[in-house]
Parts: C-alpha cells; sequence; structure tokens
C-alpha cells in the first residue's frame, strides 16, 4: 500500500540532520546534487554575510550565491520591495510596470544599453547573445576564450575547463551530448593575446558572427589594453563583441565592467546583482541589434525569436530595482574594494609567512589564491595551480566556518568587522595547513 500525504509529511519531519537530508538528495538527484555546488553540504537558511546548513552550523557565506547577494542574503529593504509586490502578482507573462522600470534603470547605468531583452538565467542570455551576433551578421561562427564561462549552451560547453591542451583554434566540447556541427562553428582563443586574436579573426574574415568574452574571465583579469584591442579588432573585422556581464554586472561597478574598465561592448550581457537574488537576467546592447527581436523592423527572415514563461516577472524586478537603488548610493563601492583589498591582503600576508608560493588574482570584489609561482594571464596558466594545496585551502577554511566556491571569493556589502576578523584567523589556520602538508 503506498504511504499517505500525512505519514509522508510526519516521515519528513522526522529526516531533519545534514546527513538525512544527504541521503535523501542521494535517491532523488543524480549525483546528490543539484549540479551546483558541492552536494556535501545543504544550506538551511542565510541571513546578512551568513549561512546555516541543516545542521546549524554557521558559515561566513563568500559564495553568496555565486555572486547575486550582493548585499548580502534577506537584506531589509529587497525584502519589504518584493513583500509589497507580492500580493499584487508573481508573474503575468505580460509586460509589467516594474519590468519597464528596470530596463529603464538597467539602459540608464550601462554604457552599451539602448534596449534590453529579459530571460530569467545568465545561460539563456549568452545563448541568446550569440545568437543575436549570428541574426545581425548573417555569419555563423563565435569566438570565445578558453576558460570563459558562458552558461549551458552548446556554444558554450566548448574548451570551458579542457583537461587535455590542444592546439588553437579547436574546441574541446566539456559535455556530452554536444553536436560535432556545434564545435565546428565555436573558434577558441587564449585570453589575454591580442596578437593571436588578430591573427584568428584576419584567418576567417567574413565568417565570425560575434566574440563573447567575460571581461573578467573567472578572476583572470584583462592586461592592460587587452580589452580596447579586443573592441578594436571587433570593428576592424566587422564581429559582434558581447561582453558577458553576468558576473561583473554591477559588481566591479555601478555600470558593470565595461564602465570599470572604460570599453563598450556592442551587446552584454546581464544576471545575478541585476535580479537582486531572483531569476532574472538580460541581453541589453545597440538598438539596430536589438531591433532582431522586432518581426516588424527586421522581417520574418532575420528575426530572432525568443520567449520566456518568467521573463521580467515583477517579483524579480522590483528586488533588481531596489537592490540598484541601494547600489547607487554613496560610498557602497568604496566599501565594496576596502574590504575586498583587505582580504586578498590578509590572504597573501598568511601564505607568504609560510613562503607558500601563490598569486592573488582577480579584482577587489571578486577573486581567489592560486597555487601557482607565476603569473596568471589565461587559461592555460590558473590550469597549472597546485590542486592539492588548493583542496587543503578551501577545505581548511570550510572546516573554520568560511563558506566559499573552491575558485572564487565574493566580498559582500553585509561583511561585518567581525566576519573579517573571523575570516583572518580562518586564513591563518588554512596557510598552516598547508605548510604542514608541504613538509609532510
Amino acid at each position: 500500500m503506498l504511504p499517505s500525504a500525512t505519514s509522508k509529511a510526519a516521515s519528513m519531519q522526522t529526516l531533519t540532520s545534514q546527513a538525512d537530508w544527504i541521503t535523501r538528495a542521494s535517491a532523488a538527484l543524480p549525483a546528490a546534487g543539484f549540479g551546483n555546488f558541492d552536494p556535501g553540504i545543504v544550506i538551511d537558511r542565510g541571513e546578512g554575510a551568513h549561512v546555516w546548513d541543516a545542521d546549524g552550523t554557521r558559515y561566513i557565506d563568500y559564495l553568496i550565491g555565486s555572486g547575486p547577494m550582493l548585499l548580502g542574503h534577506g537584506h531589509p529593504e529587497v525584502m519589504e520591495a518584493v513583500l509589497q509586490q507580492l500580493p499584487r502578482g508573481m508573474t503575468f507573462f505580460a509586460n509589467n510596470s516594474a519590468g519597464i522600470e528596470l530596463a529603464e534603470a538597467i539602459i540608464d547605468a550601462v554604457p552599451c544599453a539602448e534596449q534590453v531583452r529579459y530571460v530569467t538565467s545568465g545561460g539563456e542570455a549568452d545563448m541568446y547573445a550569440m545568437r543575436l551576433a549570428r541574426a545581425a551578421t548573417g555569419r555563423d561562427k563565435i569566438v570565445k576564450f578558453e576558460g570563459g564561462y558562458h552558461g549551458m549552451s552548446a556554444e558554450a560547453q566548448m574548451s570551458l575547463a579542457p583537461d587535455r591542451r590542444v592546439n588553437f583554434p579547436q574546441a574541446v566540447p566539456d559535455s556530452a551530448g554536444v553536436p560535432e556541427a556545434v564545435r565546428a562553428e565555436m573558434l577558441i582563443a587564449p585570453f589575454n593575446d591580442l596578437a593571436y586574436l588578430d591573427s584568428l579573426l584576419t584567418e576567417y574574415t567574413g565568417h565570425v558572427a560575434g566574440l563573447i568574452v567575460e571581461p573578467l574571465q573567472r578572476v583572470i583579469p584583462p592586461a592592460p589594453g587587452f580589452l580596447q584591442g579586443v573592441r578594436d579588432l571587433c570593428t576592424k573585422h566587422g564581429v559582434v563583441l558581447i561582453f558577458d556581464e553576468i558576473v561583473t554586472g554591477f559588481r566591479l561597478a555601478y555600470g558593470g565592467a565595461q564602465a570599470h574598465y572604460g570599453v563598450t561592448p556592442d551587446l552584454c550581457t546581464l544576471g545575478k546583482i541585476t535580479g537582486g537574488g531572483f531569476p532574472l537576467a538580460a541581453i541589453a546592447g545597440r538598438r539596430d541589434l536589438m531591433d532582431h527581436f522586432d518581426k516588424s523592423i527586421v522581417g520574418a527572415d532575420r528575426w530572432l525569436m525568443q520567449l520566456g514563461t518568467l521573463s521580467g516577472n515583477p517579483v524579480a524586478s522590483v528586488a533588481g530595482l531596489k537592490t540598484m537603488e541601494v547600489l547607487r548610493r554613496d560610498g557602497q563601492y568604496a566599501r565594496l574594494r576596502a574590504t575586498g583589498e583587505r582580504l586578498m591582503q590578509m590572504q597573501t600576508d598568511a601564505l607568504a609567512a609560510h613562503g607558500i608560493p601563490h598569486r592573488i588574482v582577480g579584482d577587489a570584489t571578486l577573486f581567489d589564491v592560486v597555487f601557482v609561482d607565476r603569473d596568471v594571464r589565461d587559461y592555460r596558466d590558473w590550469h597549472g595551480h597546485d590542486r592539492a594545496r588548493n583542496a587543503i585551502w578551501n577545505d581548511t577554511l570550510r572546516a573554520h566556518g568560511i563558506f566559499k566556491s573552491p575558485g572564487k571569493m565574493y566580498p559582500s556589502l553585509a561583511l561585518s568587522e567581525e566576519d573579517l576578523a573571523r575570516t583572518g584567523a580562518a586564513v591563518a589556520k588554512a596557510a598552516r595547513a598547508v605548510a604542514g602538508a608541504v613538509a609532510n
């Protein structure tokens, strides 16, 4: 006999420990997880700069949902905006005033944005941006940089994290199920190498529709002049330049990486912070390119069809609007950068005290420790890091209350002086653990 709904609910209430949740996840979820993060931890709640696991252990959160919670979890003003919207409706599959207002705010903030089209996830935004470049140019090939992350589309799953080196511009699929035909249309270049990119675009003149790049590639910063050089080469060859600002938008600066670095793309993609912690992403760019979403302007043959059930939903829109309002206030980005610089310095001081080779790679708003003895300019430099030391470092931090990605640390505006002091103590212990492993 099948169990009743009441008996199921009672059974669920008795299984409250993290170990119980992990057991249930192992049965219900492939690889015991959502595919995003370590399935060996189950987060129960978040507040400010902290999260708690299912056993009640508190962590200082430097993952912050993989970036969107720049103001921290449950920011009271964002929550109030959401609570005011909820009784008015959660989604309509139609225009709503909050979504229109958010689009106007994005256009005011982001240099390349003349119009905005909403989707729900960053991966969707990147997929549509590449498709838009193809629609606008009538060309098929897309250039991306080795190690760049642009979501889960077939195009994006090329040379994201290849374990084997191949000659550029050959693409290496990162996933099963990607058609060979897609690989043939992707060209891979090394990040921070303008000379190679120049030769590649010259060789494929007239065939490349778009170039997509994270202005800060994961945590690897662009070399001085690199982004402007990319801009110039794309202009020269008639290639649509796409900045993937899913992570960097409203993090590096209020206008994103393009405002921070002073280089304007043709299109950009936005997400994470833009939705204030709720599902919302967008493609933004020049009006003549965005016209391809309007069949009445470009005609049926050049029209790019796009729709989504939750695109521009009002709950995410009001959360994004309030988040952007808070970020516009005086001193927010200066404080974020000052916090990030303190975090960077405490880590390099702790590791240097033990003579451990490393680099702090990234921007003060997004960075990590890389265990190498040389500068990191591209994916292959990063790929050569000491994985054993990286694992010890991250495991020790987790054991001492620091919650972070294995490859990134996201500072937030919710961090307190107490949080930074606790982080410093954990960092010192992690450095000792790495040093001890080296000695043994």
